[in-house]
């Protein structure tokens, strides 16, 4: 029977799309969401990243993993392929800038049109690749030199497939709007322009989509003393002026969200919307949704209701500004908003409160550094700091949250269909390798077979005064799933909310708007049918692609394992899952051009010395972040010395055989920027030990390595120490720790105890 189901396994013809590797080899990742299946360089010759194809698995290696043979190009990908025109023997060729792709394209001479030698074009594929010859296309678009400003982003929007263009019937549709709010916009509006409701957000934001208000309320009780807060959170009316299936809402939908580089945006709205009629500038009115909420002393909600109004902002307040007014109510920032301080502390009041039910639900709160990229006027950086994170941050945090949840409770109540945001706990797996890290630390603290994220939360405030505390919260963090939009709840366990939607930001989140659409629509007493919206791209593909086999599935008679949903709910879940795509799409397409920023800057410090700190270990080395750049690059396994070292991947750490030197996140190291690959948005660090520092004396005192004048260690034989310490050892009547692992590991195996090789 096991010889049967190995051989039906090798016949299975599989359907996956292929994600190349620059090394030259590529991964079929398949469509039931089983293993990726190993493709060697000589399949990849006739197929090319993002190609769809089927595939059989031919054989596994040592480990079990599959390797797979294409058998049929169902379909080619319509992306562009980016990159930069070259001209070598007498040929043109484009080197794609992603290079995954690992294949030059082939450029007649007559297609080539204006292009010149080294710039950036988009090419179109004529010919696809064969076994024996380069793919062939021409050039579609010149995009300029590669030294440019904002060439980095160029790219990135090619490369990703990121609407940057709004179609003519939408901008022709965004002119056709009013510049204000008309006289009949006000009906059936509350009139809350008396109302001092202000925006609190960075700098540098062009777009207001959320303004705030507290004050003292009598929330339940028999006195008549303010014993709560009355808080509201009045959010942009995009709905308003939006309207289900314009055209402004199919480029809108398109997009999903607005993308956000260093220096530029890319709004899901015209300007007009995103940066005038929908955004709350002070003393102009505004349409707008609002959450008028009753908090209690303990930061529970015990009333709210929405309703559409009209509002003024009585004041553009930064998180700087407001830090400052808390910080000191008497200082000139206060001076200068006097007529605010005392919302402001209304505001500081019921803060602490959520802040206190927060603490109370167990929600999981880890303190990670976020950085920004400060750019001059010709795109380049000038410094990498760190984003700080306030008080006035966090309370504008928290009432967001707090309508947020209003909002998914109110959808819920009225039994109506709508996307939630949705964060599951840890998978099986990631919960395995993190008891077993935890339990590897000597940590007494368990985690359940469905944790809670209370339980996360006390593991990060149990270990927040350790050595490691920052390497423990970053197991936590990565041991978590990511969140998506769709239409069926399941809570959200980072917040440890039972049920959470995105309500407040619908000029730049597209969720957001739909949301509102099904809020008004149950105001006004009906219920929100969504559309036939149009599902471009990657989304639609994967959900047609789980629906049919969900039908398989049933024709097998397994319908317990299939989905059933109504024809709603399907239209729903795929707006969910395009929303979701489109959301990694957008993180993809930013972290891809900070990358590029950040090692164009690095190419100005090849060769300068830094501190910094492991932000994690693998088998091929260390990902070190520089303390005074922000910056991450790579260590290689090569570059840690003449020793073996293995990987630990339940303490998530390399370690030395005979030096027994450890690397794990949060380790303090001092490196060296060695190598800065553009096109491959790849930094590299050599490690570099300082001759009194307690790596070096191991390094020394184990014959590892021996410091020259400079304090820089040169390699001694990596054969030559291992023999001496054996030497050494067996001189003494004992055997050497390294010859004790290998027996117990054969004993234990039957196989040879191996590990990863540093060599220079």
């Amino acid at each position: 029977m096991k010889n049967s189901t190995a051989i039906n396994s090798l016949l299975e013809e599989i359907e996956g799309t292929v994600q190349g590797h620059r090394d030259g080899h590529g991964f079929v990742l398949r469509d039931d969401g089983e293993p990726d299946i190993y493709l060697p360089p000589g399949e990849m010759r006739a197929v090319l990243h993002r190609d769809r194809v089927k595939v059989r698995v031919v054989r596994h290696d040592r480990r079990g993993r599959p390797e797979g043979r294409v058998l049929e190009i169902v379909q080619r990908s319509s992306q562009p392929i980016i990159g930069r025109l070259l001209h070598e023997g007498g040929l043109w060729l484009v080197a794609p800038e992603d290079r995954r792709y690992g294949q030059d394209v082939l450029i007649p001479k007559t297609a080539i049109g204006t292009a010149r030698t080294g710039q950036v074009v988009v090419v179109e594929l004529t010919e696809p690749p064969a076994l024996y010859g380069q793919p062939v296309g021409r050039v579609r678009e010149v995009l300029g030199e590669i030294d440019d400003p904002g060439m980095e982003i160029e790219i990135a929007v090619r490369k990703y497939g990121v609407p940057h263009a709004f179609s003519e019937a939408c901008l022709a549709e965004a002119r056709a709007l009013p510049d204000g709010v008309r006289a009949p916009d006000r009906a059936g509006r509350v009139d809350l322009t008396d109302l001092p409701l202000v925006t609190i957000d960075g700098e540098d934001a062009r777009d207001f989509d959320d303004a705030v208000y507290c004050e003292p309320a009598v929330v339940k009780g028999r006195g008549k003393r303010p014993n709560g807060w009355r808080l509201l959170v009045a959010i942009a009316d995009v709905s308003h002026y939006v309207k289900t299936g314009s055209a402004i809402d199919t480029d809108a939908y398109e997009r999903a969200t607005s993308v956000y580089f260093p220096r530029r945006v890319l709004p899901m709205l015209p300007e007009k919307l995103s940066n005038g009629l929908c955004s709350l500038n002070p003393e102009v009115d505004r349409l707008c949704l609002v959450c008028d909420m009753l908090v209690d002393h303990a930061g529970e909600i015990q009333a709210y209701q929405f309703y559409p109004a009209v509002m003024r902002s009585h004041a553009r307040l930064t998180y700087t500004e407001v830090a400052a007014i808390l910080g000191n109510t008497r200082g000139p920032e206060a001076s200068r908003q006097a007529a605010r301080v005392a919302d402001l502390l209304h505001l500081n009041e019921v803060f602490r409160a959520l802040l206190q039910a927060r603490a109370q639900r167990g929600a999981v709160d880890f303190d990670t550094t976020e950085t920004q990229i400060v750019c001059d006027d010709a795109g380049h950086i000038e410094k990498i700091v760190p984003r700080e994170r306030t008080d006035a941050h966090r309370l504008i945090e928290e009432c967001m949250l707090a309508a947020n949840v209003c909002a998914a409770d109110f959808v819920g109540q009225g039994k109506q269909a709508a996307l939630y945001r949705v964060h599951e706990g840890p998978t099986p797996e990631k919960l395995e390798l993190l008891r077993a890290y935890l339990k590897a630390l000597g940590l007494g603290l368990g985690l359940g077979d469905e944790p809670t994220p209370r339980e996360f939360q006390q593991i990060a405030q149990a270990t927040q005064e350790r050595p490691d505390a920052e390497q423990v919260h970053m197991m936590l963090l990565r041991s978590m799933s990511q969140a998506i939009y769709t239409p069926i709840n399941s809570g959200h366990f980072g917040l440890a909310y039972e049920a959470y939607a995105h309500f407040t930001s619908p000029i730049r989140r597209y969720p957001d708007l739909l949301v509102h659409r099904v809020i008004k629509a149950m105001l006004a007493g009906r219920r929100y049918q969504l559309p036939a919206l149009p599902t471009p791209g990657e989304a639609h593909e994967k959900l047609a692609r789980r629906l049919q086999h969900d039908r398989a599935q049933r024709e097998q008679g397994r319908p317990d394992q299939a989905r059933r949903l109504t024809a709603e709910m399907l239209g729903w879940e795929a707006a969910g899952i395009h929303c979701s795509a489109n959301e990694r799409r957008a993180d993809e397409a930013s972290r891809d051009v900070e990358a590029w920023l950040k090692c164009k800057y690095m190419k100005e410090h090849l060769g300068e010395e830094y501190g910094g700190t492991v932000s994690a270990a693998t088998s091929f080395g260390l990902f070190v972040t520089l303390d005074e750049l922000h910056v991450e690059g790579l260590v290689h396994i090569t570059e840690l010395g003449g020793e073996y070292f293995r990987f630990d991947e339940i303490r998530q750490e390399l370690r030395g055989e005979r030096t027994g030197i450890r690397y794990s996140i949060g380790t303090r190291v001092r490196v060296q920027v060695s190598r800065v690959d553009l096109d491959a948005r790849k930094i590299d660090f050599r490690l570099v030990h300082e001759a009194g520092d307690p790596l070096a004396r191991a390094l020394r005192d184990k014959g590892v390595v021996a410091p020259d004048d400079a304090g820089r260690p040169t390699r001694l034989s990596t054969r030559r120490a291992a023999r001496r310490e054996r030497e050494a050892e067996r001189g003494a009547g004992r055997a050497s720790p390294i010859d004790t692992l290998r027996q117990a590991v054969r004993k234990a195996t039957g196989k040879k105890a191996g590990g990863s090789r540093g060599k220079r």
